[in-house]
């Protein structure tokens, strides 16, 4: 009996250690307002996250399960590291140029019953959590298959949503989704079925009534791991990570992941605020990743004039490129795009003749190309040029004899680790031979601007291509622009093509769809939506109707930031941002509801207080006036509905 008195005693102690150990088991951000405290119950791992006291996530799981290793039960702790990050780097193609990244570290490592390892990393910062898993070797298998990662959220009961749904595989025009292109629903309550039933992209935007916002995204994506998504949520407010369908990429290829061993998962982040301004500045997509090889040669960015976006299909044409290209060098512009068609319609030996025009005028040519093999039916070409090596590489020695400075690739097959394997690969060989990239018809870009130097930004957002094809996208453009600063362009560069001018979206400006919102508030766009490369919407007539002060204003805006502030506004209503590039701040304001909005803007930031505005007048026309901040560094302005309005000073 004594021995077994002795042997419960020491169970209990051993027990009342290990969940000692887990409640004690914390990292805090270096401003120690949020806390993520790990918690380790009957040898499964989860945890919790307070800002500023107040629980923004409750319980939530942790952990990897696949047929080889079960990593999310039996688990107890081995061990424990925690560690300081105080790192500097620059990135001229995100938001902010130059980044301080202060963050604690904390390392937890586990093991199972069978002793299979796993490693948990949190980093934390003011406002932003980054974690993923790291899976040691610990025997001869050297990879893992991982079925399902149980990396959950659980949201109060109060959370509204601000999502996008993820598309079901091989639908959509010549089977080309999902490509990132669904519209987002606001303040949504949790646990409503998303459209298709296939969970939600990626980012994902949550609002915790009075206790403030929640941004979740990944980073650090690339051909060691897929992309994955939100699954579906429940009313209670549980959400996890999903992986892709087995559709995608037209069936081929797994839709789980296969790492090395030892390994490491993607990052998953989290960024947390009272309000709303953490949300818009975070720089956490580029904190936590890498280079993944070094630039072959200094690469630019720019502005871009785009003949398809308003002229479409009957513009990929020898003359009208011509036209487009002597546009790019009225306006002062680096690159103008030759899309989809050019192959069959203008052929090598034309398009030639029109690189080397263009190189006359300063002006340098990026060229279209179809990612397809046989993921979808899309029938633009050129074809088959992107998805082997060996052609690849052959076209893309080509393109640098010429002078080519950038290629624009489109229609991609879903998120599978084989198609972030096709992303790094284009990547990749592209910087062998001097190319910049934009992709189109694509996944979220995961870290990509930092992970890869000639990456110049993806589409994957309802873009301007879809005010052509819908009246339904004109009459919501206000609303799905004033999302896109506080979700999809928060995380990544957003190849929007903004800036349509026309207000009747034909070649001749006399017929198509019908734009709603004023011609400032395009140029709001130039400003509100950030990618390195903006393929801009202007055409010929543009520069004979509007406005010169119009020309002008498009002529010397930027497409690259040195730094970004949030202002003011709420996702789907209005909003107010403010980005400097050099010594000059250009703040840009939406309204996207149906009533005038007055607002009162501190601009600290600026030294001057004499500024120019480019506002709406009271027939909806546009008009450019000097403006001043009174004492209190304020100026006063109204939006109109569908308005907008640009302020430009120092």
């Amino acid at each position: 009996m004594r021995y077994l008195q002795i042997a419960l005693f020491m169970t209990l102690f051993a027990i009342t250690i290990q969940v000692a150990t887990a409640q004690n088991i914390s990292v805090s951000s270096p401003d120690k307002k949020l806390t993520v405290k790990l918690s380790l119950n009957e040898g499964k791992l989860s945890y919790q996250v307070t800002l500023d006291g107040k629980e923004m996530l409750g319980d939530s799981p942790l952990g990897l399960r696949g047929a080889q290793m079960d990593l999310s039960t039996g688990l107890k702790l081995i061990d424990k590291q925690s560690r300081s990050i105080d790192e500097t780097y620059s990135e001229p193609k995100i938001k902010i140029s130059k980044i301080r990244y202060q963050a604690n570290e904390l390392l937890c490592s586990f093991e199972n019953i069978k002793k299979n390892k796993l490693e948990v990393v949190f980093r934390v910062s003011n406002n932003n959590i980054a974690f993923r898993y790291q899976v040691p070797q610990t025997g001869e298998r050297a990879n893992f298959t991982i079925e399902e990662e149980l990396s959950g959220y659980k949201f109060p009961v109060e959370t509204t949503t601000f999502l996008a749904p993820q598309a079901t595989a091989m639908i959509g025009w010549m089977k080309t989704k999902p490509s990132y292109e669904e519209e987002y629903i606001a303040d949504q309550p949790m646990g409503i079925p998303s459209k298709y039933g296939q969970g939600y992209t990626f980012p994902a935007l949550f609002h915790l009534g009075d206790k403030g916002w929640v941004l979740l995204s990944e980073t650090g994506v690339n051909s060691l791991y897929c992309a994955s998504k939100l699954s579906e949520g429940t009313k209670e407010g549980s959400y996890k990570i999903a992986f892709p369908s087995q559709g995608e990429n037209n069936g081929i290829g797994s839709a789980n992941p296969t790492i090395p061993l030892p390994g490491n998962t993607p990052w998953r982040t989290i960024t947390m605020g009272s309000n709303l301004k953490p949300i818009v500045e975070t720089t956490i997509p580029f904190d936590v990743v890498e280079p993944q090889y070094e630039a072959t040669k200094n690469y630019t960015f720019g502005r871009s004039t785009w003949s398809w976006l308003e002229w479409q299909d009957a513009s990929i044409n020898y003359n009208d490129q011509k036209t487009f290209i002597d546009l790019a060098a009225d306006m002062g512009y680096e690159y103008a795009l030759i899309d989809g068609g050019w192959e069959k319609n203008i052929g090598y030996k034309k398009t030639e003749e029109l690189i080397t025009y263009a190189k006359s005028k300063n002006v340098g040519i990026c060229l279209w190309y179809n990612s397809n093999g046989y993921w979808n039916d899309a029938p633009q070409d050129p074809k088959n040029k992107m998805n082997t090596a060996s052609v690849r590489k052959a076209e893309m020695a080509w393109m640098q004899r010429m002078g080519v400075k950038g290629i624009k690739v489109d229609f991609f097959g879903g998120d599978k680790q084989e198609t972030m394997k096709l992303y790094e690969d284009i990547l990749a060989d592209a910087n062998t031979f001097g190319l910049h990239v934009i992709f189109h018809g694509c996944t979220l870009p995961r870290g990509w601007e930092r992970m890869y130097p000639n990456y110049a930004g993806s589409e994957a957002v309802l873009a301007s291509e879809n005010l052509i094809f819908t009246q339904q996208a004109n009459d919501n453009e206000a609303f799905n622009a004033s999302l896109h600063p506080f979700i999809r362009n928060a995380v990544g560069a957003m190849e929007f093509g903004p800036v349509l001018l026309n207000k009747h979206h034909n070649k001749n400006n006399d017929g198509g769809k019908i734009r709603k919102t004023t011609e400032i508030f395009q140029l709001a766009t130039a400003i509100l939506f950030q990618s390195p490369v903006q393929n801009f919407g202007i055409t010929p007539n543009n520069l004979r109707e509007m406005p010169s002060y119009v020309t002008s204003f498009m002529k010397n805006v930027p497409t690259t930031w040195d730094n970004t502030v949030f202002i003011d506004g709420y996702p789907g209503k209005y909003c107010v941002i403010a980005r400097r590039h050099g010594a000059q701040w250009y703040i840009a304001a939406i309204n996207a509801e149906k009533t005038v909005k007055n607002l009162s803007i501190k601009l600290p930031f600026l030294s001057s207080t004499e500024l120019t505005a480019y506002m709406d007048d009271s027939n909806r026309l546009p008009q450019s006036k000097p403006l001043k901040m009174d004492k209190s560094g304020q100026v006063k302005v109204s939006l109109l509905p569908d308005g907008g309005m640009v302020i430009v000073g120092k």
